[in-house]
């Protein structure tokens, strides 16, 4: 009787990276640059806010805030 652990649903301020296996095969992924920086896969993203299936990710770089699908997210868990 294994029932497995029920996975939280992102929500602003949850820490996320993006999935590449999932970003790249998206339209997305079709009309944007393909050479994305190494720190979107690696993470960590903190979403800032929620419309819809799209978040508002903001990364800990001097760089603009990024939204993406939320299927193509991934909670961001830090290595002990």
């Amino acid at each position: 009787m294994s029932e497995s652990i029920p996975k939280k649903p992102l929500k602003k301020g949850s820490l996320v990276y993006l999935d590449k296996d999932n970003y790249s095969t998206s339209v997305e992924a079709l009309s944007s640059d393909r050479d994305l920086p190494s720190y979107v896969f690696t993470g960590p993203g903190e979403i800032l806010g929620i419309k819809e299936e799209y978040a508002q990710v903001r990364w800990r770089r001097p760089v603009p805030d990024v939204w993406f699908r939320l299927d193509q997210l991934k909670e961001y868990i830090f290595a002990e």
